[in-house]
């Protein structure tokens, strides 16, 4: 006895090849899973409550693939509906399986699964002491709790089981860790619990653990010793390393990785090439905790945002950009706070300079000197958009014309676009990266049961 788990694709509108699908159909998986969002994009979609991913693809992958499992007959999961996998994503995602379902007469039971929990609740779970900080992670109380704007609940395999055991043939779930979706039924089925977590992993971003991470489909079969993982595409093959080196993906430890309930650990883990395209896994473990808990995210607005961007070609500036990016940023600092009476504290200018050090400033160790250009982003956070634009503006001669020193011409340099600004909008920051402890794994998540009927 084994469960079958396919897998199309590491996110809902980043793409599958249909030819691997099809082929990894015709294995007769005993359920599709797949996930729809994460973190990875920052905190913008969160705060909003809003996807990266566009609508139309999202919606002709998600046909496809409510067509394959009414072919085989199993049900269909997605987590993290919509990126950030709030309450409003999931009934966006419910509209999207509703409208196809009527347009390929469709009847399909399907359950939803709510992560999203409100201040009040939050609250509560703070001051009866059932919220505890990860490392690192800012410091909350009641009155910052109040300027979340969104808050959701990493939901582990739990509320997926219930579900399945209810006989429904879709489920559409908030946020929830990656592997849940997939170790659910598994571990309902009484598969082994060590491989459940490790294969879950492995195949959570479909064929990133094999060596051509964008052909999507990933087959992964559970059992009670093991688990085997295989990519589907002809061309897409897993090895030993491409499947181990995928315990580092979004994880720093390679050997345990923390999941609702427990712990896996995999540094006894055995990874044996049975052919070119299979890898057989063993000697995973699953280490229960004393309590369970699940990690909270959060979000809330940090400000407006505008940005300019400027391009130095001028060698001597180049050579000596940090020390004229100093020198904007003092005087830009000066003009603001004198001649707009805007304190220091009510706004941010973060100066990158692209080509040099605009990915890890400081920490760059590996600087080329000098480029031939430099692209000069300023980055302007305040409390309002009029005022973060406003403070563009008084910048813009200097972004243009600063001089090295006092004793020299102007220079003048490069503006790609006209408006030099742009208006980004509202920005957003996390503001949580703490644990809940539930006194049930069901406890904070809610589910809702419909029947679409278009037979």
């Amino acid at each position: 006895m084994s469960t079958k788990i396919l897998v199309p694709s590491g996110v809902l509108g980043l793409g599958f090849d249909q030819e691997a699908l099809k082929l990894g159909l015709e294995r007769r998986p005993d359920i599709i899973c797949i996930d729809g969002g994460s973190t990875d994009s920052g905190p913008f979609y969160l705060g909003t409550g809003s996807t990266k991913y566009s609508s139309e693809i999202c919606k002709l992958e998600w046909k496809t693939l409510m067509k394959a499992r009414e072919q085989i007959g199993v049900p269909l999961v997605i987590g993290t509906c919509g990126t950030c996998g709030t309450n409003n994503m999931v009934d966006w995602m419910f509209d999207m399986t509703h409208s196809i379902a009527k347009e390929i007469n469709q009847k399909v039971r399907v359950a939803r699964i709510y992560s999203e929990k409100s201040t009040e609740q939050l609250k509560e779970a703070l001051s009866s002491g059932k919220v505890f900080p990860l490392e690192p992670a800012p410091d909350i109380d009641q009155r910052k709790i109040d300027t979340f704007s969104h808050i959701v609940s990493l939901a582990g395999a739990e509320p997926f089981q219930d579900a399945l055991n209810k006989g429904v043939d879709i489920i559409l779930a908030g946020r929830s860790t990656d592997t849940a979706i997939i170790s659910a039924l598994p571990l309902m089925r009484g598969e082994n619990p060590g491989a459940c977590w490790h294969g879950a992993k492995i195949a959570e971003c479909g064929a990133f653990c094999s060596s051509n991470p964008s052909s999507g489909v990933i087959l992964l079969e559970v059992d009670k010793n093991g688990f085997t993982v295989e990519a589907m595409a002809k061309d897409a093959f897993c090895t030993p390393r491409s499947v181990s080196a995928h315990m580092l993906y979004e994880n720093s430890d390679p050997y345990h990785l923390s999941e609702p309930g427990g712990t896996l650990e995999v540094k006894e883990a055995s990874y044996k090439s049975l052919d070119k395209r299979r890898v057989r896994v063993t000697g995973s473990k699953w280490v229960p905790s004393t309590n369970y808990s699940v990690k909270l995210e959060g979000a809330r607005r940090a400000g407006f945002q505008t940005t300019m961007l400027a391009i130095i070609r001028e060698q001597r500036y180049v050579k000596q950009a940090k020390k004229w990016s100093k020198k904007l940023y003092e005087i830009g600092i000066e003009k603001i706070v004198s001649v707009m009476n805007i304190p220091k504290e009510e706004f941010t200018i973060d100066i990158r300079l692209i080509g040099y050090d605009a990915t890890l400033g400081n920490l760059e160790k590996f600087k080329k000197s000098p480029p031939n250009e430099l692209g000069v982003l300023i980055i302007i956070t305040a409390q309002s958009q009029e005022i973060a634009t406003e403070i563009s503006r008084l910048l813009n001669p200097y972004l243009l014309h600063l001089p090295l020193s006092d004793q020299e011409d102007l220079p003048t340099f490069a503006f790609p676009y006209s408006p030099v600004h742009t208006e980004r909008g509202a920005v957003f920051e996390f503001t949580l990266n703490h644990i809940q402890v539930l006194d049930d794994p069901m406890s904070g998540f809610e589910q809702k049961l419909d029947e679409i009927d278009f037979g």
